[in-house]
């Protein structure tokens, strides 16, 4: 899988649990009082440390090993820092802790490390923590404490204005209003939420979310939004996995329906747009033959998003006049496939192939032996919008070796057409 630099942000319990400290400078001195505050069981290895270090460990609030890091230090701990001003120290310590399965802060190469401090403060009793992400090609998570760090200050500094009370206080009286006056979203909403990148939901979307009681999702929906629902919003899965488990659509259908009529504001919250292979026709039918309101928010679809985020377009002057859209689940021979593969093979533009993974050496050959020229270009676009998101490039001829070698599995957009040579050329791309 391709690095995705950004790191997973977790509270972690460190009472009484032992972590190890290697190097007693300034960067220990200052990292200690947080995990003193949280309680940890601090055991700090260093030949020499600052005068308030040794004063901590003199009030025996850490355990200070006199001594330079030796292997095996890490035995027993729960979470390390690499904290010296030897990177080949610091490298020996975070090698190590990957080998002991110990989360490990690399203070001189963030990177090398497999955690990250964020920028935190309190204020009434919460935690707030800032991590950076990637800040540019090749940069890693962690690698930039400043811009956390103005962030968080920024933060702190707009809630201890008396910021944050004034708007707690106005949350809680439109709450008891809310209550009061019951004005519940009625029915249903099929939203369509985009390729995946959560920021490409559509505004009305993303707000309905917010208010909905039920949320009814799929694996291919913007998964990055489900961690800010409330935690008394019910989720329901209904994921279907390729030749795998899979919630029936007859079974979502009466979800919607059932939740909708005990008066609960239900969210179908859909990968792409709900009328683009997404069977939202299907379920605004079961909803009205209910009696149930329904609204529908269209969504981007990742046919046409996701080779636009990865520099192809869909049509170009003098390129391709025409971009058609069909769904490869059936592969071209099979009696129940509604799409005429010689009538697409005689086209000069762009085909969009959505779910035809397991199909494309089929497609390919099909489109081949009925016209197309095998030097087509092919494009896959696996995991589209998304960090992991990986394009592989061949021709009709060599795209099904090509796409078993390279391991690519669903979701993918597939883009065949002279259009795929359109994509810009950058280093290690092409």
């Amino acid at each position: 899988m391709p690095q995705v630099d950004r790191p997973y942000i977790a509270g972690l319990d460190l009472t009484g649990r032992r972590v190890v400290v290697v190097g007693g400078g300034t960067i220990a001195q200052r990292r200690l009082p947080a995990l003193l505050d949280v309680g940890a069981r601090i055991e700090l290895i260093a030949p020499a440390v600052t005068p308030a270090i040794e004063g901590m460990a003199g009030a025996d609030e850490i355990v200070w090993v006199q001594r330079r890091y030796e292997p095996g230090d890490l035995a027993g701990a729960w979470y390390a820092m690499a904290v010296t001003d030897d990177p080949t120290v610091n490298a020996a310590v975070a090698q190590e802790a990957e080998e002991q399965r110990v989360f490990c802060v690399r203070a001189d190469r963030a990177a090398g490390g497999s955690a990250s401090t964020p920028a935190s403060g309190e204020w009434h009793g919460l935690r707030i923590a800032v991590a950076s992400e990637s800040v540019g090609p090749g940069s890693a998570h962690g690698a930039d404490p400043l811009r956390a760090a103005v962030v968080r200050d920024s933060l702190l500094e707009w809630l201890r204005s008396g910021a944050g009370d004034r708007i707690l206080a106005e949350r809680k009286q439109d709450t008891r209003a809310q209550k009061t006056q019951n004005p519940k979203l009625p029915g249903v909403a099929l939203v369509g939420g985009g390729p995946g990148d959560p920021d490409l939901i559509t505004v009305r979307g993303r707000r309905l979310l917010g208010q909905a009681d039920v949320v009814v999702v799929d694996r291919l929906g913007p998964r990055s939004l489900l961690p800010e629902l409330s935690p008394d919003v019910e989720l329901i899965d209904a994921t279907k996995l390729p030749r795998g488990r899979s919630m029936s659509q007859e079974a979502i259908n009466a979800a919607l329906v059932e939740h909708a009529l005990a008066g609960k504001f239900v969210v179908r919250l859909k990968g792409g747009d709900p009328y683009v292979f997404g069977r939202g026709s299907e379920e605004l039918e079961a909803c009205l033959d209910a009696g149930v309101p329904v609204q529908v928010v269209p969504g981007l679809s990742s046919a046409i998003s996701v080779p636009g985020l990865a520099g192809i377009p869909l049509t170009h002057r003098g390129v391709a006049h025409e971009a058609v859209i069909v769904s490869g689940h059936l592969p071209p021979d099979n009696p129940d496939s509604l799409i005429d593969w010689t009538a697409l093979a005689k086209l000069h533009g762009t085909i969009v192939v959505l779910m035809g993974v397991a199909n494309l050496p089929a497609i390919a050959r099909t489109l081949v032996e009925h016209g197309r020229d095998p030097l087509t270009g092919v494009a896959v676009i696996q995991d589209g919008s998304m960090p992991a998101e990986r394009v592989t490039v061949s021709d009709l001829a060599g795209i099904g070796e090509v796409a078993e070698r390279e391991n690519i599995r669903p979701p993918a957009i597939i883009v065949i057409g002279d259009v795929v040579g359109r994509r810009p050329k950058e280093p290690g791309n092409g």
